[in-house]
């Protein structure tokens, strides 16, 4: 009976197994799509299809579902949360903000959605991720002289912004031409997080307010201040988008033409599809993911890693450093990437040359300091995952036996020894038979 009770566990655990984060092929994972009404589905089927085809499983759910559980035996089901239910005040089954922070914590990624019904929940979990929401529930944001031209004409909440972030990395290498179309809320990014990063703008002539309402007092967030689409990365390398537009990723804003007000120029297309697209692929770990391998030091003209280093040793380090493409590893080149010798404080600062193929490598000499030293690499790139490595390594002094028998720089106590011995020898002479 209990060899069937094992059995069984085992059988429950290995689908978990499957599908957790694999650091070998970090987008063959699951997701978890949470919406208020399963016709998001097919209104936003363009932004899911995408995902799907470029390999994610994706799991739909109501936000309300009884049965919702992000892990089960400890081991989490999920390796992505996607929040496309802004209106939900609460969640079903086990889930609630400190479960999906926790997933978080736990290394996973989450693209949150809001927009102008955005519950306290949901507003809630975006304070906690570095963003803060209009307080006002009725504002959203407005721009008399960068709206969109569309069959509505006059509709001053429907923001038409180019004011991307400068990074290849997060918004892919092509150029984002047509500008991209959003309505819902903006939000402002928490000083005191410094991992929190503005990814789409508002243009300086935009303000956060209730369209309906005449504004008695400054709105309290205004110009190129906010924030339209934001991303975290946290210092577990867990990726977070947080949009306050729903319709964003909508097939409606990603197949709409755009005529930007004051501009003669009509785009056929918006840039939402490859906006989204892009923005996806760096949440869920397709671009910007790096990993080290092979990680080796040795003294200068030898293979194998010693336990020990004495002082002034010639030693070379090297590791090699790939990133992750979507389907494959594939070396990554830089020339910033730096070694510290480490004990306390850095000894040795070292900027480490590559060969164009993933190797990175440097050579020094141990200073003149014995202890316990420490290789470090703390490299932090703006949209790449951090890397940090370290290993110790203890440092002796010469053996009693080792150093030089006559040190030419001790030549000169040498000569005044002598010196000393032999005109005290001629003294005692002198003084003995001198009559």
């Amino acid at each position: 009976m209990a060899n069937h009770g094992v059995l069984l566990a085992l059988l429950l655990l290995l689908p978990l197994h499957c599908f957790s984060f694999s650091e070998e092929n970090p987008t063959d994972r699951r997701i978890l799509v949470l919406v208020d009404d399963l016709a998001i589905r097919s209104s936003h089927s363009i932004f899911f299809k995408s995902l799907e085809t470029r390999g994610f499983d994706l799991d739909f759910k109501l936000s309300d579902d009884p049965k919702l559980t992000l892990q089960r035996y400890g081991h989490y089901l999920y390796d992505g949360l996607v929040l496309f239910s802004p209106s939900t005040q609460r969640f079903g089954g086990s889930v609630d903000m400190a479960a999906i922070l926790d997933f978080v914590d736990a290394g996973h990624d989450l693209i949150l959605a809001a927009d102008s019904s955005a519950s306290d929940l949901v507003r809630g979990i975006a304070t906690e991720c570095g963003v803060d929401f209009d307080e006002d529930p009725e504002a959203v944001v407005i721009d008399h002289t960068s709206y969109a031209v569309s069959e509505t004409e006059g509709d001053h909440t429907l923001i038409a912004s180019d004011s991307f972030i400068n990074s290849n990395v997060i918004l892919g290498d092509k150029k984002i031409e047509a500008p991209v179309l959003f309505q819902g809320i903006g939000h402002s990014l928490n000083s005191a997080n410094s991992l929190v990063l503005k990814v789409l703008s508002a243009s300086p002539s935009a303000y956060s307010a209730n369209p309906k309402a005449k504004l008695s007092s400054p709105p309290s967030l205004t110009g190129s201040a906010i924030s339209l689409v934001s991303v975290v990365q946290a210092r577990n390398n867990a990726r977070i988008l947080i949009s306050g537009s729903l319709a964003l990723f909508s097939n409606r804003f990603l197949r709409s033409g755009v005529l930007k007000v004051g501009s003669s120029v009509k785009y056929e297309k918006s840039g939402n599809e490859q906006f989204v697209t892009e923005i996806s692929k760096w949440v869920f770990h397709e671009r910007g993911h790096l990993k080290a391998v092979n990680v080796k030091h040795n003294k200068a003209g030898e293979k194998s890693e010693p336990a020990i280093y004495r002082i002034n040793d010639d030693l070379e380090y090297s590791l090699e450093i790939y990133e992750w493409s979507g389907t494959s590893w594939k070396p990554y080149i830089a020339d910033d990437v730096q070694v510290q010798f480490y004990m306390m404080s850095p000894y040795v600062l070292k900027t480490l040359s590559n060969d164009q193929k993933g190797l990175y490598s440097t050579s020094f000499k141990v200073p003149d300091v014995y202890g316990v030293f420490q290789f470090k690499v703390e490299y932090q790139r703006l949209g790449y995952t951090s890397l940090s490595l370290a290993k110790q390594i203890p440092v002796r002094p010469f053996r009693h036996n080792e150093y030089e028998r006559f040190i030419p720089a001790a030549f000169p106590y040498y000569g005044a020894s002598f010196s000393t011995m032999a005109g005290f020898f001629i003294f005692t002479i002198v003084y003995l038979y001198n009559k």
